[in-house]
């Protein structure tokens, strides 16, 4: 096991990426702090990772708020009485052309993408630094880097998240590593709900499987083997990075 006696928070935890992380992260030994604003679905995938063996509890909340990212902190060392690493993976879509976007429906795109990390981070890096060690790992997205019809919010936010990421590496290493990942098109929940921007939905995420040199969408497995790498020791020497994972979307620019 690559994580064992380890204590990780995990964001938007409920289902697609957030869920595969979990239950990759538990496989491997890691005590897990999940969050998400579906209490049905948390308590589901908590119960779910017990029964296979795996440690882990669920606190519902909105993440784009101080006192849940709080609560998270809190939780880690109650219930595992250690914090080394957080997996910041809730964000919102926030769809909406500048001059249809609601001000209201804006900041809370940046609250849930951004704002979020800023907390969580705020909260849990005190602890990684008192124990001399901790890993930071972001959801970001290929938004960062390219654009997508109405999502300036999401894409606006992301584009931060990185230069977040890149910032905080300098302010935390060499004790803590933060890194963020870089998803395309994956098959979750959250493509369906982006491609509510196109005329056509069904084709909207038929065409953006066909634009990756692998030709499929991603898998959560696929980013939960990612995330996996970048909090394990294999990653000793990597920091301050974004990595992309998109089956080859941004080669074909």
């Amino acid at each position: 096991m690559q994580l064992p006696a380890k204590t990780f928070i995990i964001t938007g935890a409920t289902s697609g990426m957030g869920r595969g992380i979990a239950e990759r992260f538990a496989r491997e030994g890691a005590s897990l702090v999940l969050s998400g604003r579906n209490e049905e679905r948390g308590r589901e995938v908590a119960a779910h990772i017990q029964e296979q063996g795996g440690k882990a509890t669920f606190l519902p909340g909105d993440i784009s708020l101080p006192e849940t990212n709080h609560q998270l902190v809190e939780s880690a060392l109650e219930n595992f009485g250690r914090l080394d690493g957080i997996v910041t993976n809730a964000g919102h879509l926030g769809l909406g052309a500048v001059t249809d976007i609601q001000p209201d429906e804006w900041h809370y795109t940046f609250a849930a993408n951004l704002h979020a990390v800023y907390y969580l981070s705020h909260y849990s890096i005190p602890v990684m630094q008192e124990q001399g060690k901790g890993v930071i790992i972001a959801t970001a997205s290929i938004a960062a880097y390219k654009s997508f019809p109405n999502h300036p919010a999401y894409c606006a936010a992301k584009a931060g998240l990185v230069a977040l990421v890149r910032q905080m590496a300098l302010d935390y290493g060499p004790a803590i590593r933060i890194n963020a990942i870089c998803p395309g098109p994956v098959d979750t929940p959250l493509i369906w709900d982006s491609a509510r921007a196109f005329p056509d939905p069904q084709k909207a995420v038929e065409n953006a499987a066909q634009t990756t040199a692998l030709k499929r969408l991603g898998a959560p497995q696929d980013i939960a083997a990612l995330a996996l790498f970048l909090a394990s020791e294999e990653s000793s020497w990597i920091t301050g990075t974004a990595i992309t994972i998109d089956g080859g979307v941004m080669a074909t620019r």
